[in-house]
């Protein structure tokens, strides 16, 4: 299992429209997310901040993030929420990996 964390920003005028978003996300989407072996997925908010954690049990990290963005569901979802972000990352990666310096199970 390997444990994730990311940061992407969210535009300011977009924070409620995100957030009621994820009271409700599109049908399909969990499933997905799940099919793609991620596990114990939160999403975090603080200032203009969101902050992820989930942990992946796959083999083939990047073959299971290739299917996700393939998926007509999840293409659909992020149609609505890409909107709301504002990368952080490189090369047109969304959400930016954080490097984990600690951990207490």
């Amino acid at each position: 299992m390997q444990r994730y964390g990311q940061i992407i920003k969210v535009k300011k005028e977009k924070i409620q429209e995100y957030k009621d978003l994820h009271k409700n996300p599109y049908k399909g989407v969990c499933e997905m997310i799940k099919e793609c072996n991620i596990k114990n997925y939160s999403i975090y908010f603080f200032g203009e901040y969101l902050f992820a954690y989930f942990e992946y049990l796959g083999t083939d990290f990047e073959a299971d993030m290739a299917k996700m963005a393939k998926d007509e569901n999840t293409q659909k979802w992020w149609k609505v929420t890409d909107p709301c972000q504002i990368s952080l990352g490189y090369a047109g990666q969304k959400w930016l990996n954080m490097e984990e310096v600690f951990h207490l199970d």
